[in-house]
């Protein structure tokens, strides 16, 4: 008797969903991504400022992470104008735009987008609620909009006390769906604050998460981020996961334990990004190390040894 394919639901934003969802939709199994809503920097900022429409960006990029590879429609959503008014637009994001315009609906316009790329899979925006993302600092200072807090303006040597987003908003019932579904729910990788917790802020998920059968698995960082997690170890993000997440017991935690060279760090110094430690005082029944870097060039997940990892506990 055939198994049916493994229902995976990757909850984040950014480039991180983007690397874990590339890196599993070439095996057989059921693909949903869950994802943030804040973004409002670069294309998606001055799309949301000029024509009220939803944060396309992330979404975007997860879209094209799940298409089919050989699409010249892929090539297309990933492009990007170099001059003129399009100056700095993506024209994926563009295209949702437009497509939310003329459906009315940003939802119908990213199943619509799916099916002209030609998705292996689900995407899902978290919400369908108009938000933006705060954070409050050590200081008492209030951060307001997601690119402020990714790219610091203020001291960066502060530290977040909390995040929390405005309005309110309500979860997108397919992405609650997805996740009670799930058979395995992977956490992040990417930004703690501006990416992946954003989405514990979204009414019904972390409720989702902590109902779900679903096996959970966090993927830790593999550099810190200067304005949001300096000098974090493992132990921080996992113990910021678990917060936000209500109490969320993680099944297994994926740390990468192979060091780049010097020379690869170089740049990331300069960035004041250190990479992420493994405190020895760190404890987790789950706890899965190795390398999962890529050999040279930026200090990145590895695809497929990433997707290999996760294959194995699925």
């Amino acid at each position: 008797m055939n198994q049916k394919p493994r229902k995976i639901v990757v909850i984040g934003g950014g480039t991180g969903t983007y690397t874990v969802l590339s890196a599993l939709k070439k095996y057989d199994v059921n693909l949903s991504a869950v994802v943030s809503m804040c973004d409002d920097g670069g294309s998606t900022g001055r799309l949301r400022d000029e024509y009220g429409v939803l944060p396309p960006g992330d979404i975007r990029r997860s879209l094209i992470a799940l298409s089919s590879d050989d699409t010249y429609l892929r090539k297309l959503f990933e492009f990007r104008f170099a001059g003129g008014k399009f100056a700095g637009h993506n024209f994926g994001n563009l295209f949702l735009t437009a497509l939310e315009k003329v459906s009315g609906n940003f939802h119908e316009a990213v199943k619509t987008a799916a099916r002209i790329l030609d998705v292996k899979g689900n995407v899902y925006p978290v919400t369908l609620d108009d938000i933006r993302l705060f954070a409050e600092l050590e200081s008492g200072e209030i951060i307001s909009g997601e690119t402020n807090i990714d790219i610091p303006k203020h001291n960066p040597d502060l530290k977040i006390k909390k995040i929390f987003i405005k309005p309110m908003a309500k979860s997108n019932p397919d992405a609650v769906k997805a996740i009670l579904n799930a058979d395995l729910i992977v956490i992040g990788p990417g930004d703690l604050y501006t990416s992946v917790l954003p989405n514990f802020l979204v009414s019904g998920i972390s409720e989702a998460v902590l109902k779900s059968k679903a096996r959970k698995v966090y993927i830790c960082n593999l550099m810190t981020k200067n304005g949001e997690t300096n000098n974090f170890s493992v132990r921080d993000f996992v113990e910021e996961i678990q917060e936000y997440g209500k109490g969320l017991k993680l099944n297994y935690v994926f740390v990468n334990t192979k060091a780049p060279s010097s020379q690869r760090l170089l740049k990331y110094a300069k960035q004041k990004a250190e990479l992420v430690s493994l405190s020895r005082n760190f404890r987790h029944p789950g706890l899965l190390t190795g390398n999962l870097i890529t050999q040279g060039g930026l200090v990145r997940h590895d695809m497929k040894r990433l997707g290999a990892a996760i294959m194995k506990i699925c």
